[in-house]
């Protein structure tokens, strides 16, 4: 879907989409330098999901949830005394190729367009489809953070969280630093993950402070003595209405975990909803399990001007995000003429040491955590798309019946067809179909994106007014 509108004058310089720390750190690089820029979040605050409310949070929510969380407020502050133009509660569902980028704002659609457009969108939870995994009471652990930060909340009764990934066992403190009654840890990484990150353990001692932290969090699970198992396999969500617990195989042994809430985990992988609507260039990456944005070490893609940072790219963390997000505010700088050359790599000589430093650690995570199997390939009565209610085994009698690819897949089960586009989907479908069809992922490709990316109500087209394409900004922290 597009617009019938003839193409509008330029608005800003630069525009941000994203409020997380490589937005965040680019705006803030970009103001410096001059540029006029407009940074749009989809959010009421500045922050991202990583420091989602943290210019608001109270103390004991700081305290709950660590220093890692409290360096945010800096990146936020800074952005809001940039200069940038700032655009909260902006839900943002097109990009056209001319980088014209089409919004809604409190009900009303508003179009701007940039001479460089920087889209830093970060990352998504990955979907765990395992049996009754769509129950009510069944939550992703990030969900669980984010109400954490969002309000201070966490689930009441007993809890047991399962998966792999550093964020899982951040969670499990988290909520033991709040009194959460967490009845059980269930690892699913397999013991061939052990040996594939230890190949990569002297290079991860670059960023030691990753390994350090890891450890704290093994050293406060362990001392708790709750109930953790290891290796685990077979997961199921026991319940029928609603969840009560989990069942799973752990060293040849069964348990069962009696739980009110189940949260899943098994890491985050870019949000590329945007880059493949604009249908930029994009290669499967089999360590990270995912796909990922080509870019430069300016955050350039294949479309000029469109330049994309942080974990909407490649999982990296919010630290290198943050690199990320100053590198491409100076290379967008460079193509403005606001920098030359020599300016422009002196000025990134320290962000690209940090964002090389800061991802020296991910090939011992993304080995050490890299989902199991069962996550990969569900079995055939497992739900994948949950928009439709599309079953593991329906994808692969896709492939046997002659689908090629998620998109025809979409057409003939309507498997990714729902309101997230295949955001939870996606993934999950490309992996199965590559399997079933003996090809490779990027072989078979990803679903197909469309504006808009999300739903927005009728009127907000109807209403949309491309003459008067700004609207009064929001600069508070």
């Amino acid at each position: 879907m597009r617009l019938a509108v003839t193409a509008m004058n330029i608005t800003h310089d630069l525009v941000v989409i994203g409020a997380g720390p490589a937005g965040l750190a680019a705006v803030t690089t970009a103001a410096s330098l001059g540029l006029s820029t407009l940074l749009l979040d989809e959010q009421p605050r500045p922050g991202g999901q990583i420091y989602r409310n943290v210019t608001t949070a109270t103390a004991r929510q700081r305290a709950l949830l660590g220093q890692d969380y409290q360096r945010g407020l800096p990146l936020a502050e800074a952005a809001a005394a940039s200069g940038a133009e700032i655009r909260h509660d902006s839900l943002v569902w097109d990009v056209a190729a001319d980088l014209t980028v089409t919004a809604l704002r409190h009900g009303q659609g508003f179009q701007v367009r940039p001479k460089q457009l920087l889209i830093a969108t970060g990352a998504l939870e990955r979907a765990s489809p395992i049996p009754g995994w769509t129950l009510p009471g069944v939550l992703n652990a990030g969900a669980a953070q984010i109400a954490m930060k969002s309000g201070g909340l966490v689930p009441e009764g007993r809890v047991v969280l399962a998966g792999a990934g550093p964020l899982l066992l951040l969670v499990a403190c988290q909520l033991l630093d709040a009194g959460v009654d967490v009845g059980g840890l269930v690892e699913t990484a397999p013991a061939a993950n052990w040996r594939a990150a230890m190949r990569h353990l002297a290079a991860a001692l670059a960023a030691p402070a990753y390994l350090t932290k890891g450890l704290r969090m093994l050293w406060r699970l362990r001392r708790e003595g709750m109930p953790w198992h290891t290796q685990a396999t077979g997961l199921a969500v026991l319940g029928n209405s609603r969840a009560s617990g989990l069942s799973f195989q752990s060293r040849g042994k069964s348990h069962q975990i009696a739980a009110d809430t189940v949260l899943l985990h098994h890491g985050v992988m870019p949000n590329t909803q945007l880059s493949r609507l604009l249908r930029v260039d994009h290669q499967w990456s089999d360590a990270q399990g995912a796909w990922q944005v080509i870019t430069d070490d300016f955050g350039q893609t294949s479309l000029t001007g469109l330049r994309m940072a942080g974990d909407g790219v490649a999982i990296g963390g919010a630290m290198a995000a943050e690199s990320a997000g100053v590198l491409a505010a100076l290379g967008a700088a460079h193509s403005l003429g606001r920098l030359t050359e020599g300016e422009r790599d002196q000025r990134a000589a320290t962000p690209l040491h940090l964002l090389h430093r800061e991802r020296a650690v991910r090939p011992f995570l993304d080995s050490l955590y890299r989902p199991s199997p069962e996550i990969v390939a569900p079995a055939d009565d497992t739900i994948v798309c949950r928009c439709e209610e599309v079953t593991a085994g329906r994808v692969r009698e896709m492939a046997r019946l002659g689908c090629q690819g998620p998109n025809q897949t979409k057409f003939f089960s309507r498997c990714g067809m729902g309101p997230c586009q295949g955001r939870v989907c996606g993934n999950v479908v490309t992996q199965l179909l590559a399997s079933e069809l003996g090809k490779t992922p990027d072989e078979v490709g990803a679903y197909r994106i469309r504006a808009p990316i999300k739903p927005v109500p009728l009127g907000a087209l109807v209403d949309l007014n491309v003459s008067q394409p700004t609207v009064p900004p929001v600069n508070a922290v």
